[in-house]
C-alpha cells in the first residue's frame, strides 16, 4: 500500500484563549491524486484542519498543538510555512486578502519569483495558468477591477503557478453568484482529474461534492465520518443531523423507501422509471391552483417602479427602464448574477438611491417626496454584512436605536425590543455584546433592529451568505414566520434552493433589466432564460423537469405521487 501524501495523526489543537478544542483527536490520511471534500456546520474545525496542512498551524496561528501532521514525508512542525508552500498551495475563503499586486500577470508571477524560478519558466507558468482559469484577456488589468469570480480564479492561478503537489481550498465560492461558482468549480473539476495534484476543499455546496472521491464530515472539532462520496451523500439523516444540506434527489427516494439511492438528475430519472412511479396530475394541479389563488388575493400595491433607470457617477447604467409591482403581504426573491442590478434596485425601495429616470412609489407616494427618514419607517433594509449595520455594545441598545430615534416612550421602546427579539429567536439575550455572537446571531440582531421600527416591508440582502445549512434554514424559517404574521418580505439571494423553498414570486435580473418575473414555479420552469441570467435551478427541480413537472421540494413531489393518498 502506498504511503499517504498527507496524514494527520492524533491531532489536537486549541486556539490561544479558547476553552474548547478546535481539533479534537483528528486522524486522517489523503491518498496521492485524491480529491477530498471537507464538510460540516459552522465552527466544526474545517478551516483549522485545512490550516494544519501548510503549517499555518502551528507556526502562524497562536495556540497549542499535539499530534503530528506529515506532508510528503515532512513533519509540518519542523518546516516553516514558506518551506511548506513549495508543496502545499492554499486558497483562502477571503481570497481578496490574497491579492496585492498591481496587475493580474504580476500576481501570478509573485510566488514563482520568490522561489527564484527562471524568468522564462515564470512566463510559461503565467501563460499556462491564466489560460487554465480563463483570465488571459485580463492579464494587464489591476485585480481590483475584476469581479468576485474573476478574483477567485486569479487567486487559484497564482497558487497553481507554484506547482504545488497539494492544493487546499477553504470555501472557495462563498459570496459568489451561481455562475461564478460554476466557473470556479469547473476549474476544480478539471484539477481533480490531474493525477499530479491532491485536492482538499472545504465546502458547503453539497451538489459540488458529487465530484469528490471521498467526503470527510466534521463537527465540534471531531471527524464524524469519512467515506466514499456516494456512501456519504446517501446518508441523508447523518447530513441533516450535522447541519449539512442533503441532496434533494436521494432525500426524495429515501422517503419512497429505496435503498440504493440515486444522487443526480440522470440517476433519479432512471430510478423513477425503474420503480414505475407516477405523478398524480390532479394533486399537482391542486398545488398550482392553491398557489395562484393565494397570489391573486394580494392586490394592494406597496412598492411600484415605473420606468425606473439608475446611472451611477461615471456613467454605469445599473438599471434600465424597470417597471414592477410588489404587493402587501408578498414574499418575493430578486435573483441574478453579481452586477445584474439587484441591490441597486432594492436600495431604491427605501430611498438609499434615487431614480435617474422614472419613479418609485411606496404606499402610493414617490420616494423622492418621502425622504430616507420617513421611508425607513415603512421599508426596513438588512444589509448583506450585519457588521456594517451593528454598532452598539448590547443587543438591547442595538434594537432600541430606531425607536429611540423616533422618540417613542420608554414603555413602547421596551415592548418593541421584546417583540423584535422574540420574532428573531433572541429573547433573553438583551445584555449580550452582539459582536460576540455568531454570524447568524449578528444577522438576527440586524433583522431585529429593523423590525423594531415596525416597517411594512423588510428587505434582506443576501440573508444566508456565510451561514451553514442549519443557520440558513433557521434564518429563512424566521423570515417566513414574519411574512405569515403580515410583513411583506423582499430578499436577494444567490442560493437557488432558498428561492425554491421560500419565495412565492421572483424577479430575475440581468444587466439592469428584469428578464423574467412570476411565481417561483414559473421562473424555475424557464431553464433556458435562467441560464441566460447565469442561474440554474437546484438539481431536484431539474430532475422534476425531466418528468414533465416543476416541483420545488422533495416533500411536494412526495405529496403528488400516485398512491400517496391511498
Amino acid at each position: 500500500m502506498t504511503e499517504p501524501i498527507v496524514s494527520l495523526n492524533d491531532v489536537i489543537y486549541r486556539y490561544r484563549g479558547q476553552k474548547t478544542r478546535a481539533l479534537d483527536g483528528i486522524n486522517l490520511a489523503l491518498k496521492r491524486g485524491e480529491f477530498m471534500m471537507l464538510m460540516g456546520p459552522s465552527e466544526a474545525g474545517k478551516s483549522t484542519l485545512a490550516a494544519t496542512i501548510n503549517g499555518l498551524i502551528p507556526h502562524f496561528h497562536m495556540g497549542g498543538m499535539k499530534g503530528e501532521v506529515i506532508v510528503m514525508g515532512r513533519k509540518t512542525k519542523d518546516f516553516s510555512v514558506a518551506k511548506m508552500a513549495e508543496i502545499v498551495g492554499m486558497v483562502f475563503q477571503d481570497f481578496e486578502a490574497q491579492l496585492f499586486s498591481t496587475n493580474v500577470e504580476l500576481e501570478v508571477a509573485f510566488g514563482p519569483e520568490n522561489f527564484a524560478v527562471d524568468r522564462k519558466e515564470i512566463k510559461a507558468r503565467i501563460d499556462e495558468n491564466l489560460s487554465y482559469v480563463g483570465l488571459e484577456a485580463a492579464r494587464n488589468r489591476p485585480p481590483s477591477t475584476l469581479s468576485g469570480g474573476q478574483k477567485q480564479k486569479l487567486a487559484i492561478a497564482s497558487v497553481l503557478a507554484l506547482k504545488p503537489k497539494i492544493l487546499v481550498m477553504d470555501e472557495p465560492t462563498t459570496d459568489l453568484d451561481p455562475i461564478s461558482k460554476m466557473g470556479v468549480f469547473e476549474i476544480t473539476h478539471r484539477l481533480c482529474r490531474r493525477d499530479d495534484l491532491t485536492l482538499l476543499i472545504v465546502e458547503h455546496e453539497t451538489e459540488e461534492a458529487l465530484f469528490a472521491d471521498r467526503i470527510a464530515l466534521m463537527k465540534d472539532g471531531k471527524l464524524i465520518k469519512v467515506g466514499p462520496t456516494r456512501e456519504i451523500l446517501s446518508d441523508v439523516e447523518l447530513l441533516e443531523s450535522l447541519g449539512v444540506m442533503p441532496l434533494g434527489i436521494p432525500k426524495f427516494f429515501k422517503s419512497v423507501g429505496v435503498e440504493d439511492l440515486p444522487l443526480t438528475p440522470d440517476e433519479g430519472l432512471q430510478k423513477f422509471k425503474d420503480l414505475n412511479l407516477k405523478i398524480s396530475d390532479h394533486e399537482y394541479d391542486q398545488i398550482t391552483t392553491v398557489e395562484q389563488a393565494a397570489l391573486a388575493e394580494m392586490t394592494e400595491p406597496l412598492i411600484q417602479c415605473r420606468n425606473l433607470s439608475h446611472t451611477y457617477p461615471g456613467g454605469v447604467n445599473a438599471l434600465k427602464d424597470v417597471t414592477l409591482d410588489i404587493h402587501k403581504g408578498e414574499m418575493v426573491a430578486i435573483i441574478g448574477q453579481n452586477g445584474s442590478g439587484k441591490t441597486t434596485l432594492a436600495k431604491h425601495f427605501n430611498g438609499l438611491l434615487e431614480p435617474t429616470e422614472g419613479e418609485v412609489l411606496v404606499n402610493d407616494k414617490p420616494t423622492r417626496e418621502q425622504g430616507i427618514f420617513k421611508l425607513g419607517q415603512s421599508v426596513g433594509y438588512v444589509f448583506q454584512n450585519p457588521d456594517h449595520q451593528i454598532f452598539s455594545e448590547k443587543v438591547f441598545d442595538e434594537v432600541a436605536f430606531s425607536p429611540k430615534l423616533r422618540n417613542f416612550s420608554e414603555k413602547e421602546i421596551n415592548e418593541r425590543v421584546t417583540e423584535a427579539l422574540e420574532a428573531v429567536g433572541l429573547a433573553g439575550q438583551e445584555e449580550e455584546d452582539p459582536f460576540t455572537l455568531t454570524k447568524s446571531g449578528r444577522q438576527r440582531v440586524a433583522v431585529a433592529s429593523v423590525l423594531a421600527s415596525n416597517p411594512d416591508v423588510l428587505i434582506l440582502d443576501e440573508p444566508t451568505t456565510g451561514l451553514d445549512y442549519s443557520e440558513q434554514r433557521s434564518m429563512m424559517d424566521m423570515v417566513r414566520r414574519l411574512n405569515q404574521a403580515g410583513s411583506t418580505i423582499i430578499f436577494i439571494t444567490h442560493h437557488m434552493w432558498v428561492v425554491a423553498e421560500y419565495a412565492k414570486r421572483g424577479f430575475v435580473m440581468k444587466d439592469g433589466d428584469i428578464i423574467l418575473e412570476g411565481r417561483t414555479r414559473e421562473i424555475f420552469s424557464q431553464g433556458d432564460i435562467l441560464r441566460e441570467a447565469f442561474l440554474r435551478p437546484p438539481h431536484f427541480v431539474e430532475f422534476s423537469h425531466r418528468l414533465g413537472y416543476t416541483f420545488l421540494t422533495p416533500e411536494e413531489m412526495l405529496s403528488c405521487l400516485e398512491g400517496a393518498h391511498d
